[in-house]
């Protein structure tokens, strides 16, 4: 049994001009131990398809899937005490722009412990005992006292590794990394990419890897989801896609890297797909 699986999720938003499908029809599972890659340019729907599982979509969005299913569970189905419960413990996400998701008005060390208070129960000895645990986990020196930082005193790099933290604070089964190094130095998301691989490996969790890198699906992935416009275009093991993919739009993604640049330009989208697939629409 999957540890996820979704089948036919569709998402839209309203608009001036009507309702604008952003995620269309889009099915996909990760099993617990395997590391699952979603990549596409910006607006393909791939971050949108996760926080609609998490249910941080705005309520005026229309989310419809056939199965929703969280080790058999639908999670459409649950209470939403029940799906609250669910959400931040078995099923955890790493938002992009670490600054950017953590509360400037709190200590770091706060807001790690209030994820163990929420999920966990823990009592303020032993909730501060696992954040301090958890800050050196992931390679924060000196945690003790990082835990009375701010974000603001804190680099990118630095925010991103708490953000890893209260991510892993109950030890999810399902990790969901949404762009995890966006924003971030070559030097600093290399550390990064590491760490959530070594975490993964470690914690034998499923993670769902949200990317527009192809160079960072190479490197961390077992599976591919390629998405373009709300659509799935192609899914593949990492190597298949690599070596023959099957999507004209996949081919456009991988010639378009600057390494593989054959002239004066890059090789665009519009280069490799018909008017009908560039518009996303059925060829």
């Amino acid at each position: 049994m999957a540890l996820l699986e979704i089948q036919n999720l569709t998402v839209e938003f309203e608009t001036a001009t009507g309702w604008f499908k952003a995620v269309d029809g889009v099915s996909l599972s990760v099993e617990a131990g395997e590391v699952l890659a979603i990549v596409g340019e910006s607006g393909s729907g791939k971050s949108v398809s996760m926080l609609a599982v998490m249910g941080l979509l705005p309520w005026t969005a229309k989310i419809t899937a056939d199965r929703m299913l969280f080790q058999g569970r639908d999670i459409q189905d649950l209470s939403p005490a029940a799906r609250r419960e669910l959400i931040g413990k078995d099923i955890a996400m790493i938002f992009q722009e670490p600054v950017a998701s953590l509360n400037p008005c709190f200590t770091v060390g706060f807001q790690i412990e209030e994820v163990l208070r929420v999920h966990m129960g823990m009592d303020k000895k032993a909730r501060r005992t696992r954040a301090v645990e958890l800050l050196r986990q992931v390679g924060l020196p000196n945690p003790e006292e990082r835990l009375g930082h701010f974000p603001h005193q804190m680099s990118g790099g630095q925010c991103q590794r708490v953000m890893i933290a209260m991510a892993i604070a109950c030890d999810p089964k399902l990790l969901i990394a949404d762009e995890p190094t966006t924003a971030l130095d070559v030097t600093i998301q290399k550390q990064i990419l590491d760490l959530l691989m070594s975490l993964q490996a470690k914690n034998g969790m499923g993670l769902i890897m949200i990317t527009h890198d192809m160079g960072v699906v190479a490197e961390t992935a077992d599976r591919v989801i390629v998405q373009y416009k709300g659509r799935k275009m192609e899914e593949a093991d990492v190597l298949s896609l690599f070596e023959s993919p099957k999507s004209n739009y996949t081919r456009a993604l991988l010639s378009a890297l600057p390494e593989n640049a054959t002239g004066d330009r890059l090789t665009t989208v519009s280069d490799f797909m018909t008017g009908a697939e560039a518009a996303g629409e059925d060829a």
